[in-house]
């Protein structure tokens, strides 16, 4: 029987979709024949698991997700791994869905320490754990709800500060700004001031603490003179310790004693020199000398020849007595 072409190129059609139709199948992780090792893994959320994803077992990757189905109602879903070769995975191993930033999902086993070991067509023990999506959702809520919440005082905050900042508390507010701005420009000048006192060039204090330094040098290069006049103080003091200070001191105080005895006598009118200068009639008869004195020397003066007898002068005069000084020579207390 001759085969037209027609049905030749119709059977090559369809092989070639069937190959196609393999081929994309098995890029996608699924084999046709379902022959080699599987596990099955049941979840209630797959969070986006798609087929051919990689199955891994402490970061080694020992199959692939090769079909996703869900019950009826949609409440669970049993996904199918084939593993890459037979491997003694235990039987209290767990698998969870790990989520990832910037890729699918995929699937992580957690070996269990069991002996027994899972066989072809068992279900693996599995775990909803969070994702890094999804722990960070959580972490992220309740700072969401503070920081609503510091929002919403500071929002109140801000209409209580509105409500009394009136005009008046405004020019206030102003007021001590400018305040304030004049202390910090003084305080700048004092600092500025206070660091040109502390340099140590120029500055006050650093030239004090020169003259202080200069001064020290100074004590200590005359060190062995300040010794030498301490040892002569020491000698001298000790002088005047082994000295009779004690009977000199009694010797002027019998001295002074003395002296005021005798400043008593005089003050008194009992003795000698005590009358003399207390006795008033002393006094005249001293000062009634003193003129009677100066009247004879004033006459021998005038009248010399009452008193040397002499030819040359003639006669001796005689009368015309002076019975008071003359006025150029009475002393300045008796005129």
């Amino acid at each position: 029987m001759k085969i037209s072409n027609e049905t030749k190129i119709g059977a090559l059609t369809a092989i070639a979709i069937a190959f196609l139709i393999m081929g994309f199948n098995f890029l996608k992780g699924k084999n046709l024949l379902k022959s080699g090792n599987y596990i099955y893994a049941k979840y209630n959320n797959t969070k986006k698991l798609v087929p051919s994803s990689p199955v891994y077992i402490n970061g080694f990757q020992v199959g692939t997700v090769n079909d996703i189905e869900s019950d009826d109602d949609v409440r669970h879903v049993t996904i199918s791994i084939k593993l890459n070769d037979s491997y003694n995975i235990p039987t209290n191993s767990i698998a969870y869905i790990e989520s990832s930033l910037i890729g699918s999902p995929n699937i992580i086993i957690l070996p269990g320490n069991s002996t027994a070991y899972l066989k072809n067509n068992d279900t693996i023990q599995t775990t909803e754990k969070g994702d890094l999506i999804s722990q960070v959702s959580d972490k992220i809520g309740p700072v969401t709800d503070k920081v609503n919440h510091a929002l919403s005082s500071l929002d109140t905050v801000l209409q209580n500060i509105n409500s009394i900042m009136d005009p008046n508390t405004k020019g206030n507010l102003k007021s001590v700004i400018d305040n304030l701005s004049t202390a910090s420009a003084s305080i700048v000048v004092s600092v500025i001031s206070l660091q040109q006192m502390l340099d140590k060039q120029n500055g006050a204090l650093g030239q004090s603490f020169n003259n202080m330094n200069s001064f020290t040098q100074n004590l200590a290069q005359n060190n062995n003179k300040i010794d030498s006049i301490m040892s002569n103080l020491q000698t001298t003091t000790d002088h005047l310790a082994a000295s009779d200070v004690d009977g000199v001191i009694n010797n002027l105080k019998a001295s002074v004693e003395k002296l005021d005895d005798m400043l008593a006598k005089i003050n008194s009118t009992d003795g000698t020199l005590g009358s003399l200068i207390h006795s008033k009639e002393l006094y005249n008869s001293l000062n009634n000398s003193v003129i009677s004195l100066n009247t004879l020397i004033d006459d021998l003066r005038v009248h010399p020849k009452r008193y040397v007898n002499i030819s040359i002068f003639g006669k001796k005069d005689k009368g015309d007595y002076l019975e008071k000084p003359l006025n150029d020579s009475t002393p300045a207390s008796n005129k």
